[in-house]
């Protein structure tokens, strides 16, 4: 899977944020991960894969970032994290979610085709398959109160709200924070200090 190397020197729209947060970091990541491998022997005897590390990173967002209050799970009941595109987590997101609530609702894992199904989707993880039309689908989302995060390449700086990029051997993530407070939602402090970066630009590809 192609990551950013992260090596763009940061401009005044970019602010690069302590990499002395680890603990922190490893505490968000660590429960999801824990659960992900609990009741099984492959506890401790073997390392998470990069895509059940980060479903476990879109578990525990879920639990960082405030929806506005309009924003329901009326229809379904559920807190529903979907994936737009080809999926590239196959159970690992699923065994993830198994048993979990969000803010008493019941957390789902959904398969949609295209971003006019996702009325019931809180977070959505958009598949690098989609990277061609991706501008066509941030314009899609404008304003929806939906949690947009993907690992393509730039998806951060083309209007997406979270990103994961590779550092080393471990999967990071960085935020577009104007598109996050466009949409209405509000992340915890607590997930912007161990975000590699906070970008802060006014329109997508700035």
């Amino acid at each position: 899977m192609k990551r950013d190397n992260h090596n763009t020197p940061p401009s005044d729209e970019y602010v690069v944020l302590s990499r002395d947060r680890g603990v922190l970091l490893q505490c968000i990541v660590a429960t999801a991960v824990w659960l992900l491998f609990a009741g099984s022997s492959a506890v401790g005897q073997q390392k998470p894969s990069e895509y059940q590390v980060e479903a476990a990173y879109l578990y525990n967002f879920g639990r960082f970032v405030e929806w506005p209050a309009k924003s329901t799970t009326a229809q379904t009941g559920a807190f529903n994290i979907c994936i737009l595109g080809e999926d590239p987590f196959g159970q690992a997101l699923d065994t993830t979610l198994a048993g979990e609530t969000i803010g008493n609702q019941r957390v789902a894992a959904r398969r949609i085709s295209s971003p006019q199904t996702l009325a019931d989707c809180q977070i959505l993880f958009i598949s690098s398959s989609e990277a061609n039309r991706l501008n066509k689908i941030i314009a899609a989302l404008d304003k929806s109160a939906v949690l947009t995060v993907s690992d393509t390449p730039h998806f951060s700086q083309r209007g997406g709200m979270i990103q994961f990029v590779l550092e080393g051997n471990r999967i990071r993530f960085e935020v577009n924070l104007t598109a996050t407070q466009r949409a209405g939602l509000t992340l915890s402090s607590d997930l912007l200090k161990v975000a590699t970066a906070v970008r802060k630009n006014a329109q997508p590809g700035d």
